[in-house]
C-alpha cells in the first residue's frame, strides 16, 4: 500500500498492486474525529430550479460541480475534503460518460478522490444528464 495526497481531513490511498490507469485514488480515509458529510446528489439546476445546459454533458457536469462546491461550503467543507464521489450520467454512450468525467476530474485537480462513474437510464429532473454524489469529512 502507498499513501499519497492528504488534506487536513482526508488521506487518499493508492496501491502498487492495482492498475495506475484509473484517474483517482482507490481508497480514502478520514481521521477518527472527523465529521462526515453525506451530500445529496448535485444536480445541474439553476437557482430558479430550471435545468442548466440542456443537451450538454460537459455543461451539466460543470454546473453540478459548481452546485457541489456550494453545498460543501454550506457544510463547512471544500473539494479537498471529499472522500469519494459517484458520477451518474444518463447515457449508454461511453463517450458521454467520459465527457462528464473529464469535467469532474479536472475540477478536483490533484485531489483525485475515489470515484465511480455510472451510466444510467434516466435522472430525476427534466433534461437532466448528470448528477454527482459525494461524501466529505471535516474536523470542526
Amino acid at each position: 500500500m502507498s499513501v499519497s495526497a492528504q488534506s487536513s481531513q482526508v488521506t487518499l490511498i493508492r496501491s502498487a498492486q492495482l492498475s495506475d490507469a484509473a484517474e483517482y485514488a482507490y481508497a480514502a480515509t478520514a481521521p477518527a474525529d472527523a465529521r462526515l458529510i453525506f451530500l445529496a446528489g448535485s444536480c445541474p439546476l439553476e437557482a430558479d430550479g430550471s435545468t442548466a445546459a440542456i443537451g450538454d454533458y460537459a455543461g451539466q457536469a460543470a454546473k453540478c460541480m459548481v452546485n457541489l462546491e456550494l453545498a460543501l461550503k454550506a457544510s463547512g467543507a471544500s473539494l479537498e475534503d471529499v472522500l469519494s464521489t459517484r458520477v451518474l450520467v444518463a447515457s449508454s454512450s461511453h463517450s458521454n460518460l467520459v465527457t462528464a468525467w473529464e469535467v469532474v476530474r479536472d475540477a478536483f485537480g490533484s485531489h483525485d478522490a475515489p470515484s465511480t462513474l455510472l451510466g444510467v437510464t434516466v435522472l430525476g429532473y427534466d433534461h437532466q444528464l448528470v448528477e454527482i454524489e459525494a461524501v466529505a469529512a471535516v474536523r470542526d
